[in-house]
């Protein structure tokens, strides 16, 4: 990658040496972090939004993953927010803090204004500056003890995955049954109209059914299935379609309609990639999630070499897995199944949902 290994090494030494257990726990950097994240989940506050400068965006996924999957289970944790563009500080809950982790070569202007102005509205938000790139080896260890630290304050062990396990073995019953049979488990949607299909668990189909009484039509679901967020929730859009910018712009603007009007916090992951990330927060974390699952018909299809099942049966055994195992913890849960053509299915679901909210 053209990085002198040898800087980024000494560089995140300097930080491994700050964290020993030695260090007086108000000079700790790993501990400090620990001690806010843990400490405000407790009272309440149980979602972080990662906010990073343009230069190192990507830190943000990374730092989704290892809060996600080391904190949430046993019914705790702590759920990151990544990607989540910056609003106005009315639209918050209390339910966050913000962390600002700040690219001091290259900062944005326009974003260290928001941060200000959410400080400003009484927003707690933990300032971290990263002086260049050869800083982010730093950023992974203190973050790594502050997850830890947190962890050990909900009370929960950060170094395991127990849910993510879960989703695997009904992905692979599933795969196993289609290999045996050649075709996955047949499944009833609860609605199908206009091109959309809606599927769900027997306990969440009867949740809606009653919410959506005599108009049970897609419009409707939907607006019964976000009628389901109240304060201290968080609204997951779980969408499994290929991951590339114009899916994610249109997902994008569908999830910030929803964080705007309903004042919650919002998630966006790709599946099967969020399986070993947020997956397993959503699964074993607390149950304050509502869940948008979305599927669609692949355009396009690979045979796996030596198996009966193609790349797109995998896909949709992992994303049924999932769903499972969302219903079997008694999480809100819905299913949109688009067609082949995604990005005209999800210009329209995110135009459906504009019009509920």
């Amino acid at each position: 990658m053209g990085l002198d290994t040898g800087r980024f090494l000494q560089r995140t030494k300097e930080m491994v040496d700050a964290c020993q257990p030695s260090t007086p726990l108000e000079q700790n950097p790993g501990v400090m972090l620990g001690l806010i994240m843990g400490t405000a989940a407790q009272l309440g506050r149980d979602k972080i939004t990662l906010i990073t400068s343009p230069g190192i965006a990507d830190l943000g996924a990374w730092l989704e993953q290892l809060i996600a999957e080391s904190t949430g289970k046993l019914g705790k944790g702590i759920i990151p927010v990544d990607r989540e563009a910056l609003g106005a500080p009315d639209v918050y809950g209390k339910d966050r803090i913000f962390a600002y982790i700040r690219l001091e070569n290259e900062p944005d202007t326009g974003q260290a204004a928001q941060v200000a102005a959410l400080e400003k509205a009484g927003h707690p938000v933990v300032r971290i500056a990263v002086p260049n790139i050869y800083n982010l080896g730093q950023e992974f260890f203190r973050w790594e003890i502050a997850t830890a630290v947190a962890g050990s304050i909900l009370g929960i062990n950060a170094f395991n995955q127990p849910d993510v396990e879960a989703s695997k073995i009904v992905t692979k019953q599933l795969t196993s049954a289609y290999e045996s049979s050649g075709a996955l488990p047949p499944e009833k949607p609860i609605l199908e109209e206009a091109g959309f299909k809606l599927f769900t668990d027997e306990k969440n189909a009867a949740a809606l059914s009653q919410s959506a009484a005599s108009d049970r039509s897609l419009k409707n679901y939907l607006r019964a299935h976000l009628a389901r967020l109240g304060a201290g929730d968080y609204f997951a859009l779980l969408a499994y379609v290929e991951m590339n910018p114009e899916h994610e712009a249109l997902l994008q603007t569908l999830r910030m309609a929803v964080r705007d009007r309903k004042h919650v916090a919002t998630c966006l992951g790709f599946g099967p990639r969020f399986l070993h990330s947020t997956g397993q927060a959503y699964k074993g974390g607390p149950n304050s999630g509502v869940f948008l699952q979305i599927t669609c018909d692949d355009a396009h299809d690979l045979p796996v070499p030596g198996q009966k099942y193609t790349f797109g049966v995998v896909k949709a055994a992992q994303a049924r897995g999932d769903f499972q195992v969302l219903a079997d913890r008694n999480r809100r849960a819905l299913r949109v199944h688009l067609g082949s053509d995604v990005k005209t299915g999800l210009a329209k679901l995110a135009e459906l949902v504009k019009q509920i909210l």
